[in-house]
């Protein structure tokens, strides 16, 4: 049996409740700013990493998973997928709906419901360091669950010397090394297919992103 991870932080439910509402509430008061700061980054290394280590073409179902205003979820769809997006902010979701045309749930990280063997690949891109570490592994764990067998993770995290807490600006986050990372996501049932560090072609000191692929693990 793998050793029980230790959070980095304990924090009681009514603690993860407040941090969680405050987080949401920094992209619920700026979804336009948001929108403006972001809509032209390029994730094309990210979405490719996902798709390439899916057997199936065309149409997959694809869960984009904090998915924002929709700049992803429009990218998956004119690729010829089906995707469906998922974020706590409202705003997002109605921002998402009417940019992409797509299915957009409006649900909380810590509070996930989702379909079993529902999905071919997850796009969690930018989203999954908000999930405090005590309660990562159960996250990590309806996300396997909504995976169709043999079906794939992409998750892009800020990578760190393992620390957490809240910032400056009232997000929450968790800001974990590789080695820790790897941890979670065996632990949590999954097989790592591949890493890489982003922005591409920089070096290591300024690639401050942490990209993974991983497929499900069949128990």
């Amino acid at each position: 049996m793998p050793r029980p991870l230790r959070p980095l932080a304990t924090l009681q439910p009514r603690d993860v409740a407040r941090l969680t509402g405050e987080t949401l509430a920094h992209y619920e008061e700026r979804p336009h700013a948001f929108w403006n700061a972001t809509k032209d980054h390029d994730v094309t290394q990210n979405i490719e990493a996902l798709l390439g280590e899916l057997e199936d073409r065309a149409p997959l179902a694809i869960l984009d998973l904090g998915c924002g205003p929709g700049r992803d979820l429009l990218a998956f769809k004119e690729l010829g997928h089906e995707p469906v997006g998922l974020d706590g902010s409202a705003a997002f979701v109605k921002m998402a709906r009417e940019r992409s045309g797509c299915e957009v749930w409006h649900q909380d990280l810590l509070k996930l419901d989702l379909p079993e063997a529902r999905f071919d690949g997850i796009f969690a891109n930018a989203v999954l360091f908000h999930v405090p570490t005590q309660e990562l592994l159960r996250v990590l764990g309806d996300l396997r669950r909504t995976l169709k067998p043999g079906g794939v993770l992409f998750t892009s995290n800020p990578r760190g010397p393992d620390i957490e807490g809240q910032q400056h600006d009232d997000r929450y986050g968790a800001y974990l090394t590789l080695t820790t990372w790897r941890a979670y996501v065996d632990q949590a049932g999954f097989d790592e297919l591949r890493h890489y560090f982003r922005p591409d072609n920089k070096p290591l000191a300024q690639q401050p992103w942490l990209a993974t692929v991983n497929r499900r693990r069949e128990i």
